[in-house]
């Protein structure tokens, strides 16, 4: 057995149906659309922060700390007030992922999507007709509070949906489109960057993704899980039907789920405190862990400031869009390959595989910027150099795009008992939130003042994330989401939790 794994369960064990319908594709495909909020955000914000009219009409003192003849190129836009722009989002998305268990459990995986679109559609007209920095922010709060009901409820949705054999394919597809989403806002941001009304256009189309998914959502069933949970059998069945298939015996599983259920309802503890149990500890380390390490990866930082990153190191306003428009593109075509093989070569594999690739390229970044642009960072970077950084950071890109992308979002919706399950979830997006707000907070003066030192800071939590994977996380591919409990009880060092 290799260290972290399990040894006894290799494949579904009491699986039902693996067969994969149209239905349960164009139902996790609607699901998973919810993506594209969150995607379009990550990739619109970088580039609005580097379009002038928007830095005169907000944040004018980082267009004059620009203007100085010897700024040094790490800290062009280094500007607390700026950055607070971008990370707002993440407060109110933390505080509403928290919000999001109850939302779940009570009306449904379903309804709480569409309501996380319909506030992040206010969110989006509220920016695209901003006309101060406090309408930016509360527009940013709102979107947050939008992304975090969606992000907390959709994972969960598609690995309740997902026959077990596919889950991990399926639960990619939640990726996937917020790699649309981030690809399609630096197009937007290409096109609208040298209009003087740009950035009103570009926050402002946010609305269409939100409208989007929150229609899509009204047309797609809520899960079987969900409704059994809340009591509705009938409509379960029927959900379990039209997801497996007509032709397929569905009571087997219909079973299992209320089983689950009312094992969970007798428990009658609040889900809060029952996570912090000691046979639940496995599952709550890593749904702290997983979130904590994808954001130290640094790829979201990279999503946000790419254009400005690029900008930095020896591109014009132009090249450095494109080039962010190119990241986005290579990591979108990644996550189409983990797609392919996460079900064939397991969580395990590809997490660690991604790791030490991300490793690498970090450290690669750091060495060129230091041999280019000197210590103090006041040398200007030559074209040259400034492409290889360009292709340093896709093969980076493409490393997270099929591990720590996709997979931070699959492992914590699969490995909770129902019980706990939303609960759970909501702990990971929180998680995910504040650490990405205090990284996207300090990102911008760590650049300026670790200067390439910033990449060698998220190289070592690389090499330290992969290390974590290979001893403690079990491989959890084609276990059935009520059978899960069988890897913690094999696995050398969670059992003593589980079977104590």
């Amino acid at each position: 057995m290799a260290v972290g794994g399990f040894s006894g369960v290799d494949g579904p064990v009491g699986s039902f149906s693996g067969k994969i319908t149209l239905s349960v594709v164009i139902t996790c495909i609607v699901a998973a659309s919810s993506g594209l909020i969150f995607g379009y955000d990550i990739g619109i914000s970088g580039g609005v922060t580097t379009m002038q009219p928007f830095l005169q009409k907000f944040f004018p003192a980082v267009l004059r700390k620009a203007a100085e003849a010897k700024t040094n190129i790490y800290c062009i836009y280094d500007s607390q007030v700026l950055t607070s722009f971008t990370s707002s989002l993440y407060i109110a998305g933390l505080a509403a992922s928290l919000v999001a268990s109850r939302l779940t459990a009570t009306v449904g995986r379903r309804n709480t999507m569409v309501f996380g679109g319909l506030t992040f559609l206010a969110g989006a007209a509220i920016n695209g007709g901003a006309a101060n920095v406090a309408m930016l922010i509360l527009g940013r709060i709102l979107l947050g509070f939008g992304v975090g009901f969606t992000n907390q409820a959709t994972p969960v949705y598609l690995s309740e949906v997902a026959p077990p054999k596919w889950r991990g394919a399926f639960n990619t597809g939640f990726q996937f489109f917020i790699g649309i989403g981030v690809v399609a806002a630096n197009c937007i941001n290409f096109g609208t960057a040298k209009r003087s009304w740009g950035w009103r256009l570009s926050l402002g189309l946010a609305v269409v993704p939100a409208a989007i998914m929150t229609i899509g959502a009204l047309f797609i069933l809520d899960t079987p899980s969900s409704l059994i949970q809340r009591g509705k059998v009938e409509q379960a069945r029927h959900a379990l039907r039209k997801v497996r298939g007509k032709d397929c015996d569905v009571e087997s599983e219909l079973a299992e789920l209320k089983k689950a259920s009312d094992v969970a309802k007798e428990a009658d503890q609040e889900p809060f405190v029952t996570i912090f149990e000691r046979q639940y500890r496995p599952h709550l380390v890593m749904s702290i862990a997983i979130p904590f390490f994808q954001q130290l990866t640094g790829i979201n930082i990279i999503a946000f400031y790419a254009p400005v990153l690029f900008q930095s190191v020896g591109f014009g306003n132009d090249s450095a869009l494109i080039a962010a428009i190119i990241l986005g593109l290579v990591n979108l075509a990644s996550i189409l390959v983990s797609t392919g093989v996460v079900d064939r070569f397991g969580r395990r594999f590809l997490f660690m595989e991604g790791g030490i690739q991300m490793f690498v390229c970090q450290v690669g970044v750091a060495v060129v910027l230091a041999v280019t642009t000197g210590v103090s960072g006041t040398k200007e970077i030559s074209k040259g150099y400034a492409i290889l950084v360009l292709v340093l950071m896709c093969i980076y890109a493409s490393g997270f795009g099929w591990s720590w992308g996709p997979l931070s979002w699959l492992i914590p919706s699969e490995i909770f008992p129902i019980k706990i399950r939303p609960t759970g979830q909501s702990i990971s997006v929180a998680v995910n939130f504040a650490t990405t707000f205090v990284l996207s907070q300090t990102f911008l003066t760590m650049l300026c003042h670790f200067k390439y030192g910033t990449f060698l800071f998220y190289a070592a939590w690389n090499a330290l994330m992969t290390i974590f994977v290979a001893l403690f996380l079990p491989e959890t591919k084609g276990i059935p989401l009520d059978s899960m409990n069988l890897v913690w009880e094999k696995h050398w060092y969670w059992r003593r939790f589980v079977c104590g």
